[in-house]
């Protein structure tokens, strides 16, 4: 089985997680802490990558919906993730880096030793393969506050058309997989509708539970 690694964001969130991972823990998977937002999530998996050399990376939590081609209480593991925030502007003159033409990592085009990566844009493909259960989606978006109005969503959706769900960690995760050449998936759970910050509303535990379910078939399947 190769090495692997599942990074979790927050404490509340592997409080949930830790007892439904027990499976793939105990098969020799490292579950660790990466941070809360996407610059302690960066540096936390660079590093975390560096003292376990994983073959691959499975980022799990939860995350808000964007709209309702998702389903609240369900589990996705996400083909891509994008970055908002970073490019120019803000609210409705925000623009993109990569519509601005800025790569946020330029690659090795001067071929200095060693390589570090392939150009990063603000789209990084995030599946490390195969076809174990669950619920599919095409984009996450990682955002460095999350939405508290319905103008945000629009705004966020304007810029990632065809983002379903937000979070704050996943871009960032990826971004350093990508660097080190680690496989990486994210799989996200839905706890509540993106804007909406009356948690009476939301469904952490049965987001939680779904996600935790869905990693581990995406860990026996690597096996």
């Amino acid at each position: 089985m190769p090495r692997p690694l599942i990074l979790v964001p927050t404490a509340l969130e592997r409080r949930s997680l830790d007892p439904i991972l027990a499976p793939a823990a105990g098969s020799g998977c490292h579950v660790a802490l990466c941070g809360f937002g996407p610059v302690a999530a960066a540096a936390r998996t660079a590093q975390l990558l560096a003292e376990h050399v994983p073959e691959r990376v499975l980022l799990v939590g939860i995350a808000g919906r964007l709209d309702d081609r998702l389903a609240l209480g369900a589990a996705y593991r996400f083909e891509r993730v994008a970055c908002f925030g970073v490019g120019a502007g803000s609210g409705s003159e925000f623009v993109p880096a990569g519509a601005l033409g800025w790569q946020q990592w330029p690659g090795d085009a001067d071929g200095t030793a060693p390589p570090i990566g392939d150009q990063i844009g603000d789209l990084i493909s995030c599946q490390a393969g195969g076809t174990a259960g669950g619920g599919r989606a095409e984009l996450l978006l990682t955002v460095c506050a999350a939405a508290s109005s319905a103008e945000d969503v629009r705004l966020r959706r304007h810029a990632f058309p065809a983002a379903t769900a937000e979070d704050m960690e996943g871009f960032a995760v990826a971004f350093a997989c990508r660097l080190r050449g680690v496989p990486v998936d994210i799989v996200r759970g839905i706890s509540n509708t993106a804007g909406d910050r009356d948690k009476s509303h939301w469904q952490v535990a049965d987001a939680l539970e779904a996600a935790g379910r869905l990693a581990l078939q995406i860990m026996a399947e690597a096996s």
